[in-house]
């Protein structure tokens, strides 16, 4: 099985863009946008522009993790 490589962009202080976020993070930008107008998802600042810093998204993703479609479900709501 071939896997295709993505780049992202790491600032040097951690910081990356939401683009770049939402690659790393496996979902659609328009995704992440989303979840941002809803007050869910991973922590952001907004400088002019909106970043995501690399170990808030780590963090996020590891506190996101169920063990079953039905937990999954109960936490998304």
């Amino acid at each position: 099985m071939e896997h295709n490589k993505v780049q992202v962009v790491v600032l040097p202080d951690g910081r990356m863009d939401s683009q770049n976020a939402a690659v790393y993070v496996g979902l659609a930008s328009k995704t992440l946008a989303m979840m941002r107008s809803k007050g869910k998802g991973p922590s952001f600042v907004k400088r002019g522009r909106i970043f995501y810093f690399q170990q808030d998204l780590d963090e996020w993703m590891q506190s996101a993790r169920v063990s079953s479609t039905a937990q999954a479900r109960v936490t998304k709501e």
